[in-house]
């Protein structure tokens, strides 16, 4: 990847040469096609591809910031309503690719940006397709830390995408990964769930309903994974602690934790606003996103 400045519209921009510059055309237009479908303030965005002096690249937008990878690695665990906030941008990213048939396969920290203003951007599709032409591949494709039990036997389905993003929660949420990556005698034991421990056990600021949510989805058995980041998102929105009556204790053990319910007395306490579009939090008495720019 490397920074660019593009002299006609006197911008800063983010240029990807692909390694394998050998491949059929059709086969070097897959990713830009694939991010050229999309249109989200939470993946970034693409300019155009263009091949010359025999060698292809994409210009994409440049985002000025660190990865998510390298915040984590700098400050460990991330602050609850930080983290969330994280989670939620990551959430409608995955839920607006998936909606127009695209799956990420290598979804991970390293791969989302996060901007100076605290955005974030869902970046390297250079290994996404679309879901029709996935579920005919054969070749196992992502990063083995995240990657669900069954893209080990070549399968991939949008509830894949799902177990690496419950991976990455855990990760923001706790600043490790949920476990190193199996070899290939521990494959049963990520098959039967044996390699993840709740992350609430691993951090106890962690409401046990946030911990539930990631737990959901991980579950190795897709009849039990969220099957849309949508929902991921919707549950996150009701369980996070902003919307119960009292919060819980961090030292309180799981046994004694109340679930976190919506309260009944909305006047005592102002609900937090979220953009409709972005899910950015918004402040009190403003009516358009800072963010995204969409009116409330």
């Amino acid at each position: 990847m490397y920074l660019a400045h593009d002299t006609w519209i006197d911008k800063k921009v983010a240029i990807k040469v692909p390694h394998r510059q050998n491949l059929d055309f059709g086969e070097l237009l897959k990713e830009p096609r694939l991010l050229a479908s999309l249109n989200h303030p939470n993946v970034v965005s693409i300019t155009t591809a263009e091949k010359q002096n025999d060698i292809f690249f994409i210009v994409m937008e440049y985002v000025p910031g660190a990865t998510l990878e390298q915040i984590i690695e700098t400050e460990g665990a991330l602050e609850l309503s930080r983290g969330l906030d994280y989670i939620c941008q990551i959430c409608n990213a995955v839920g607006h690719a998936h909606a127009q048939g695209v799956l990420h396969r290598d979804l991970r920290p390293g791969n989302v940006l996060v901007s100076k203003t605290g955005l974030l951007k869902v970046a390297d599709f250079g290994t996404a397709r679309f879901l029709e032409i996935a579920a005919h591949g054969s070749t196992v494709i992502g990063s083995p830390a995240y990657m669900a039990p069954e893209v080990f036997d070549g399968k991939v389905v949008f509830a894949s995408d799902i177990y690496s993003l419950g991976c990455t929660m855990y990760q923001i949420l706790t600043g490790s990964a949920p476990y190193t990556p199996p070899a290939p005698k521990e494959l049963d034991k990520l098959m039967s769930g044996e390699l993840v421990s709740a992350p609430r056990l691993k951090n106890p600021n962690i409401p046990t309903r946030i911990s539930e949510i990631i737990m959901r989805a991980m579950a190795p058995n897709i009849s039990e994974r969220y099957k849309q980041a949508d929902d991921v998102l919707n549950d996150l929105l009701n369980g996070r602690p902003e919307n119960s009556v009292r919060r819980t204790h961090s030292n309180q053990t799981s046994n004694n934790e109340k679930p976190l319910s919506v309260s009944n007395h909305a006047s005592d306490t102002p609900q937090q606003r979220f953009c409709w579009h972005c899910r950015k939090p918004l402040h009190a008495k403003t009516d358009r996103c800072p963010f995204c720019r969409e009116m409330q």
